[in-house]
């Protein structure tokens, strides 16, 4: 460019005032002739940065989030303070939240009372689900730590990114998710006592800090509540029996407390929320409000297609003010 310009002939012109020379010689002047191959290599310094393939760390909303419901089916959930009873209360809420699936996210089912069990791994199938939930039938004492980290395992089956819990570690590892990030995966658990067996709650969700899983507790039944418990016939963990007549004349000597305490710390420590329902209707809003229609994550993506993109506009923009300010004769 620096030749053509060197090469340009010499030729003279002869004025009557040197003012008409200087208003020929406009301010403007030097930027008309020479934008145009400015903006050119321009278009070309952004090609040479897109052959590097240059990489950037974006947040993007993702809707394929996995949502596992740890759905508590202690004994205390025979509890008839929310009519019938608070399982076939939560039941109904869990059924709904199944059938309102406008993202497409995958649930799994996992049921707790000694020790927890994967119902139904995650899908989108909504029979499964539902038959999932219908057949939840109570058993004796409560493990939210091991409800925690078999919905960990169920996340770890579908996502290779995560790892599963220290209980089904195998040999390989999966590095821990930095600090402060989250991948789109949820862990829903609802409960309405305190743990006291499995694994401490504590220790279970700081493995799922570690893979950067969220998990939101649900504290779900009336305060002080003395109420008949009435759950039928039907045992899911091989305990038998129905649960009427122990427990037919009210709480006697069982707790049927929420430990919020432990539930608000262990959705703190997640990234994730806790919330209290205490009647059929607010575990229907909370199942509502639950974020898990856009989740955001972090992916690395490859972005040279933003500077082939810019060469390409610089570069008709530079045509476009060569033809207008040097048209061609």
């Amino acid at each position: 460019y620096l030749w053509i310009l060197r090469r340009r002939r010499r030729f003279a012109i002869r004025y009557s005032s040197l003012s008409l020379v200087r208003e020929a010689a406009a301010k403007q002047s030097w930027l008309r002739k020479h934008l145009p191959f400015l903006l050119f290599l321009l278009a070309l310094a952004s090609l040479v940065m897109a052959l590097t393939r240059p990489v950037a760390t974006v947040v993007i909303p993702s809707n394929e989030a996995t949502v596992i419901l740890a759905m508590d089916v202690s004994l205390s959930m025979c509890s008839t303070d929310i009519a019938p009873n608070r399982l076939e209360v939560a039941k109904d809420a869990a059924l709904s939240f199944v059938r309102d699936n406008s993202s497409g996210r995958q649930v799994g089912i996992v049921a707790f009372a000694g020790f927890a069990e994967l119902m139904q791994p995650p899908t989108t199938d909504l029979q499964r689900l539902e038959n999932a939930i219908g057949i939840l039938a109570p058993a004796r004492r409560t493990a939210i730590g091991s409800a925690i980290l078999r919905s960990i395992d169920a996340i770890a089956e579908v996502d290779e990114r995560v790892a599963p819990s220290e209980l089904r570690q195998s040999t390989g590892t999966v590095p821990a998710v930095p600090e402060g990030e989250y991948l789109p995966h949820i862990v829903v658990l609802l409960t309405d006592g305190a743990s006291n067996a499995g694994p401490l709650p504590m220790t279970a969700a700081e493995q799922a800090v570690e893979r950067g899983i969220r998990v939101y507790t649900i504290g779900f039944g009336t305060t002080n509540n003395s109420s008949p418990m009435n759950c039928g016939d039907g045992d899911l963990f091989g305990f038998g029996g129905g649960f009427g007549s122990p427990f037919g004349g009210g709480g006697g000597g069982f707790r049927r407390e929420i430990d919020e305490d432990t539930l608000k710390q262990i959705a703190d420590m997640t990234g994730g929320e806790y919330y209290a329902a205490t009647s059929a209707s607010e575990l229907l809003e909370v199942f509502r409000n639950l974020p898990t229609y856009v989740v955001a994550t972090r992916e690395t993506t490859e972005i040279s297609v933003f500077f082939t993109a810019f060469a390409v506009l610089m570069t008709v923009i530079a045509l476009i003010l060569a033809l207008r300010w040097h048209p061609l004769p």
